[in-house]
């Protein structure tokens, strides 16, 4: 096995004809991997495995090369993994050797006869083809260079379509839900620019809420609403103007008196520990389980409270991508009639935690754990992939 290339973790992994047999009897794809290769890593994509072990079976990997599980999975070839989909008990990228076609599983190696294959792409070049894309679309570069500095619906809907019809073009109509996904749900991080004009994280365009929510769902303030602790003036100009909806899935707002602080809220409570700064905390709302939204009067930040885990932990960088991240879960409800997302439900939480990142990247940002309990660690992502209970099937 070869590589080319000087950057560390992007050398292209290339094979000799002899390092390819007898695995792979596929033609083009023997012409690829001798030829243009495949990167060692991408922002959806990482073959890095090629480079620790070489060309191996999935039945090598589990220890049944001969059984144990479906009709020819055992000869598939592991050649990467799907970036971010769980480190190292992620979802694996597989080559077929004798007809070129690229699937994925999950590894169960207590339970191999559970292992089933998922499409992921028909050829090695196709699948670089559309990886390269979603990256394009990441950086706003290369056939995607002209959404940069574009935002608004329209700019995702563009986006989204010129990505599709890619996909769609690539894969003969028939587009693997693992890209569907991609060509619906990343071109989101397109709906908002930075806070120029708002000073806040995020600029919404107008009426986002109202056209997402419905005017009457979305609950704006005045300022006898707020307490005196709430001294960040682009927050209260954000709660003022744009507001934020009453309901989405996880969060319900506080409407039925002015916001209170925390230490208000929990004044005729004389069991919670309370955090040293519960007077200059106000509270929103609550997530699920109980769990307060708070707002840092001074700073604008947004927090949740758990009382139970005595743990104040960072939930958004402030109100707009609050507002932002709100949006992004309604939005894949709409979508699902038309795209059906749930379809690869662990695919679709990965991918909209992506997206989030984008738009809030400390929404997606692992803290300390400061209980067992932490409600506050590392939220949206955590809820997105509890599919268990539930998770985006509230949503969606």
């Amino acid at each position: 096995m070869g590589t080319t290339g000087t950057a560390a973790g992007t050398a292209v992994i290339t094979f000799t004809d002899s390092e390819l047999d007898p695995y792979v009897t596929h033609a083009p794809t023997r012409r690829w991997l001798t030829g243009p290769g495949l990167p060692g890593v991408g922002g959806l994509l990482t073959f890095d495995a090629l480079r620790a072990d070489g060309l191996r079976t999935v039945g090598d990997s589990t220890g049944e090369p001969d059984g144990g599980m479906a009709a020819g999975l055992s000869e598939q070839l592991v050649i990467g993994g799907l970036a971010g989909s769980g480190g190292p008990r992620g979802e694996s990228v597989l080559l077929d050797g004798s007809t070129g076609e690229i699937t994925t599983t999950y590894f169960l190696h207590d339970r191999p006869h559970l292992m089933d294959r998922r499409p992921l792409a028909p050829s090695l070049e196709t699948l670089v083809r559309f990886a390269t894309a979603a990256d394009e679309l990441a950086a706003l570069r290369g056939q995607f260079a002209a959404y940069a500095g574009r935002y608004g619906p329209e700019a995702v809907a563009q986006a989204s379509a010129q990505l599709l019809a890619l996909y769609e073009a690539g894969a003969h109509g028939e587009v693997p839900p693992f890209w569907r996904l991609i060509a619906v749900i990343r071109p989101l991080a397109l709906i908002a620019g930075p806070g120029t004009r708002s000073d806040l994280a995020l600029d919404l365009p107008p009426r986002l809420l109202d056209d997402e929510f419905g005017s009457r769902a979305v609950v704006r303030f005045e300022d006898v609403d707020f307490p005196s602790a709430l001294t960040h003036e682009p927050t209260r100009r954000f709660l003022a103007e744009v507001g934020l909806p009453e309901e989405c899935v996880w969060f319900a707002l506080d409407t039925d008196a002015p916001l209170p602080t925390l230490a208000d809220h929990h004044a005729d409570d004389g069991h919670t520990r309370l955090p040293a700064e519960a007077a200059h905390l106000i509270r929103l709302g609550a997530l699920s389980d109980g769990v307060s939204l708070v707002l840092d009067g001074t700073t604008g930040a947004v927090l949740t409270w758990s009382g139970e885990a005595s743990a104040l932990r960072p939930l958004n960088a402030d109100v707009s991508t609050l507002a932002v991240t709100l949006w992004l879960i309604h939005r894949a409800k709409t979508l699902d009639a038309d795209h059906d997302l749930t379809e690869a439900y662990d695919q679709l939480a990965a991918t909209l935690t992506r997206t989030l990142a984008t738009l809030d990247p400390l929404a997606c940002a692992r803290t300390p754990a400061a209980a067992r309990e932490d409600y506050g660690r590392c939220y949206w992502p955590s809820v997105f992939a509890d599919e268990a209970d539930g998770g985006l099937r509230s949503a969606v």
